[in-house]
């Protein structure tokens, strides 16, 4: 999910200020001066900062690291700011394909790294993972890590888009001194790329599993969320999370949605998320407004209170094109709701079909149709699914051990004092 800010705006933070072309970052209360070792994460935009990485950066503070987080700003600034995370905006990020913005993306990146002389600095892929790698290497930093969240070319791809992404990823990852992947599918591709294989550790992915924890729901809000999303007390409720745009799927789920009002009127979907128009590929309002004209989904928005929204929901579909590892149906499982999901990279790793839920072929909305009506129609199986995600999410998805495995990286790379 995105918010509704620009990647790439002109807006400063204004707790950071340039003084003769130098930055220099503030002080907060309590934070000891002059012998942390700076930690720089970059990614395209402050959400990712705040709402993706936020416990991993508090995580990273704690452990005695001063952190800085790179985006482009927006809104989510002030929050990373309340947990004592320094931010540096970079006006040229953006999240569309913008080849010029990109080049002066990483020009300005080079001239950041080389002013907040980081001990580390920590990609996160697809763009970047790639300039931002790229500019560490060049500004002298000591280390430099990269997230892999799911590599941008799949095998299906064309192979043009394939040997574009796959050249970048090679060239970029030369210039680390560890790759930490999300997903294991990743790691074959990988070595046929030649990244060194003592660069390459195997990530997961994982979530706040105290936050997402439904014994922590209070029952009588399910009852108000659910008729917010639409639904009364005897109908199946299905809910998505994600950004509003077509690689997640929603042609396929607005047909479904259409195959399934004939099939089993007692169903209602409910759409969490922003549209982000900025994308080539958003859901246009006419399309969002032809969705509502079926009669059985109800579009929320954004929302920060996904956690109890999941608590309402009877199971979870995520029709993606494409993913990494899916937090969002990372956050459904903990909370107890059965996933359907694509068959794809990412989603392999969140759903055990015909335990956690079910896997049907992506772009393919006959097959979601079924699969979203017998879901339906068996309250029996469903929520031994759901229970069974619960516990899967309890043993595979808990952050922690995300967090506990960068650190020892850190620590592993800053052991061996990798040369500038």
């Amino acid at each position: 999910m995105t918010d509704s800010h620009p990647a790439g705006s002109t807006e400063t933070d204004p707790n950071v200020s340039a003084i003769s072309g130098t930055l220099q970052l503030p002080r907060y209360p309590g934070q000891p001066v002059g012998h942390q070792p700076r930690l720089v994460h970059l990614t395209t935009t402050d959400m990712s900062l705040a709402l993706l990485l936020g416990p991993q950066l508090r995580a990273f503070a704690a452990a005695g690291y001063e952190v800085v987080g790179v985006s482009a700003p927006g809104p989510h600034v002030a929050e990373l700011r309340s947990w004592g995370i320094h931010h540096v905006p970079l006006r040229h990020a953006t999240r569309s394909m913008a080849l010029r913005r990109d080049a002066r993306a990483l020009v300005e990146l080079i001239r950041v790294f080389r002013e907040l002389e980081p001990r580390i600095v920590h990609t996160h892929n697809p763009k970047p993972g790639v300039y931002g790698r790229i500019a560490a290497k060049v500004a002298g930093v000591p280390i430099i890590v990269n997230t892999v969240h799911g590599l941008y070319a799949l095998p299906e791809d064309p192979i043009g888009k394939r040997a574009a992404v796959y050249s970048l990823e090679r060239i970029a990852a030369t210039c680390s001194h560890a790759e930490l992947l999300q997903n294991p599918e990743d790691l074959p591709v990988l070595r046929r790329l030649r990244v060194r294989g003592d660069k390459l550790t195997i990530l997961g992915n994982g979530i706040d599993l105290g936050r997402f924890d439904p014994d922590r729901v209070d029952p009588a809000n399910v009852a108000v969320l659910r008729k917010e999303m639409g639904a009364g007390p005897d109908e199946v409720l299905i809910g998505l999370v994600g950004r509003l745009v077509h690689e997640k799927g929603y042609r396929e789920v607005f047909e479904a949605a259409r195959r399934v009002a004939a099939r089993s009127p007692q169903v209602r979907f409910a759409v969490i998320g922003p549209s982000d128009p900025d994308k080539a590929d958003a859901v246009t309002q006419a399309e969002i407004a032809a969705a509502e004209a079926i009669g059985n989904i109800t579009f929320l928005g954004m929302r920060h209170d996904v956690d109890d929204l999941y608590a309402a929901m009877d199971a979870y579909v995520l029709a993606s094109y494409r993913e990494g590892f899916p937090r969002s149906a990372m956050e459904a499982a903990a909370m107890g709701v059965p996933v359907i999901a694509t068959n794809i990279r990412g989603c392999r790793q969140v759903v055990e079909p015909g335990v956690t839920g079910m896997l049907v072929p992506a772009r393919d909305a006959g097959a979601l149709t079924d699969a979203i009506t017998a879901m339906a129609t068996n309250d029996e199986r469903r929520r031994a699914m759901g229970r069974a995600a619960r516990a899967k999410a309890q043993i595979d998805f808990d952050q922690h051990d995300v967090i506990n495995t960068t650190l020892a990286t850190y620590r592993a790379l800053e052991a061996r004092r990798a040369p500038r």
